[in-house]
């Protein structure tokens, strides 16, 4: 690396350096996110990604590099619990694969931050992106959202108003506004335009950017606007049974994971009768509590209906149901002690590589344990339960386990009328990784942003419940058994996000997509142009055609 090529101020050079802060925001993006939870750390990781995206006009393919330098940085870090029993090719191939996507985010911001007011246009492309991973291929991977980095941030509360995608797009806005600002003070105090009215008019324009996010967040907060006034309220028990031991084999267990979920009900029965523990009016299991159908095995009926009995509560048991075109369901059952099952909810987004395989003579080349991945098969129907309760029905919305990641799943548990929402989820394939606590938070992150409280039931941990407002109000440690209990309210009231459901959303990645294409066509005109001055130097043209095809190109070169 010797020679002019490498001197300072170079194009390799100064490629370099970007792709050093690209490696930096990816990584800073990373610690945003559970269990580290440096909320504002994804803030500083976009901000410096839109600084290198929109310094200088880079071209095209520099930010397709720029885009997946970050999302290695960012993904790598944040999935190594994909291959913890599976081994790091899934693990990196994924990974490798969702930096695509932010690839693809680079090249479309590089483009669409030629446009006035690049916060707006970087956002927007950011929102364009998040959105087509978590949907294209398999369903979407949802995972890193940056909303899922702010349940200890002073943003949240914008999730009752615009979702996790307006969440999203706050952190991402607030980050390229601030270094926007950065970028017009430096040049101001570069060229000496300290009162010049067109810095000043974009100085103006990048502070409003900026404050709109935070702004809007405090004025969302508990202490400054008035709850939703709860309907009632009611008495949740999360029961963490624990399973024998870690690893993909657990299922093998089944009866000893069903035994653990009975022996800690009954438990929490002995104290009721001794007064040391409140009477609940429904008990939460965890997604694979008995994976011993009780439909179809009259033991494990017989389990659950005892331990119903004996703490004088319904169970919302998570089970695996065979079903008569031979295809299991993922199944949360409502099962009553006097009536056993009442109501059924059989899991609607199901997982690619976990619950079925895609493609699986192809993936099976791969990896032996393509084989362990299942053959089940979605549900239909509402997605909210009703809860036979002493004082009247309960109705409660379901998002088994992969399903909390998807916008979809909790509005439409609670488009069905939930007034409490119910994450049942099985961790324990996954190990002591940082997994579970970043689901955790996509947990917090539904509860705001549909203004219900939620309890989530793992079956190795962390089982948690969590107010309207997102905050834990009792958390369960992991491979321990445990049971939380606590008094809940009942909303009935939708949120704004919740009424206006995906149109924002839709309209952001309408108006992305009208940016790029314009901008992208502002550029063709001028490659066009210059083009075809150079096709008619090539054919003799005369010198004053020459000279003004020569102008073209000196204008597409100030265009960028």
């Amino acid at each position: 690396m010797t020679g002019g090529r490498w001197r300072p101020g170079s194009d390799r050079m100064i490629l370099l350096l970007r792709t050093l802060v690209a490696v930096v925001a990816g990584i800073a993006m990373w610690a945003a996110f559970p269990p580290r939870n440096l909320w504002f750390l994804a803030v500083v990781g976009l901000g410096l990604l839109a600084a290198v995206l929109g310094t200088g006009r880079p071209r095209a393919r520099t930010g397709l590099w720029l885009g997946f330098v970050f999302g290695a940085a960012f993904f790598v870090p944040l999935l190594p619990w994909i291959g913890v029993y599976v081994g790091p090719l899934p693990w990196l191939a994924l990974a490798a694969a969702l930096a695509v996507y932010t690839a693809l985010f680079g090249l479309i911001a590089v483009v669409s931050m030629r446009l006035p007011v690049p916060p707006v246009w970087f956002t927007l492309s950011w929102l364009l992106v998040e959105a087509l991973r978590s949907a294209f291929p398999f369903g979407g991977f949802p995972w890193g959202r940056t909303a899922f980095s702010q349940v200890d941030g002073p943003l949240l509360p914008l999730a009752s108003v615009a979702g996790a995608p307006g969440l999203s797009a706050a952190v991402a806005l607030l980050g390229a506004s601030i270094v926007w600002l950065c970028q017009v003070m430096i040049r101001a105090v570069r060229d000496g335009e300290h009162h010049g009215r067109r810095t000043v008019r974009t100085a103006a324009i990048a502070v409003v950017l900026a404050l709109v996010g935070p702004v809007a967040a405090i004025a969302l907060t508990p202490d400054t606007v008035d709850r939703n006034v709860a309907s009632a309220s009611v008495r949740v028990a999360a029961v963490q049974g624990n399973v024998p031991r870690l690893g993909l084999d657990f299922n093998a267990q089944r009866r000893a994971v069903l035994d653990n979920h009975v022996r800690q009900t009954e438990m929490l029965a002995a104290a009721v009768r001794a007064g040391t523990a409140d009477q609940p009016d429904f008990v939460a299991w965890p997604e694979n509590a008995s994976d011993i159908s009780p439909l179809t095995n009259p033991d494990a009926a017989a389990e659950i209906t005892a331990a119903s009995v004996s703490v004088g509560a319904p169970i919302l048991v998570g089970t695996l149901v065979m079903n008569p075109d031979g295809h299991y369901t993922n199944t949360v059952l409502v099962w009553d002690q006097q009536r056993g099952p009442v109501d059924r909810y059989d899991k609607h987004i199901i997982q690619p590589f976990g619950e079925y395989l895609p493609w699986r003579g192809f993936f099976r080349l791969f990896s032996s344990y393509a084989d362990l991945a299942g053959d089940f098969r979605p549900g239909s129907g509402s997605s909210s339960l009703t809860v036979p309760g002493r004082s009247g029905s309960v109705q409660v919305g379901v998002s088994t386990c992969w399903e909390v990641a998807f916008d979809r799943s909790a509005r439409k548990a609670v488009d069905d009328g939930a007034q409490i929402l119910y994450i049942p989820t099985n961790n324990a394939t996954f190990g002591r990784t940082e997994m579970t606590y970043q689901q955790l938070a996509m947990s917090q992150v539904r509860a705001v942003e549909h203004g219900r409280a939620a309890v989530v039931a793992a079956t190795s941990g962390v089982s948690a419940i969590i107010d309207p407002d997102g905050m834990i109000i009792a958390e369960s440690g992991i491979f321990t058994p445990a049971v939380l209990s606590s008094r809940l309210p009942l909303h009935n009231d939708r949120t704004l996000a919740t009424r206006l459901g995906d149109w924002p959303l839709t309209v952001a990645i309408v108006i992305a997509v009208i940016g790029f294409l314009f901008a992208v066509r502002r550029h063709t005109r001028f490659s066009l142009r210059w083009f075809t001055a150079g096709a008619r130097r090539a054919r003799g043209r005369a010198p004053e055609a020459t000279q003004t095809e020569s102008t073209a190109t000196q204008n597409w070169t100030a265009q960028g």
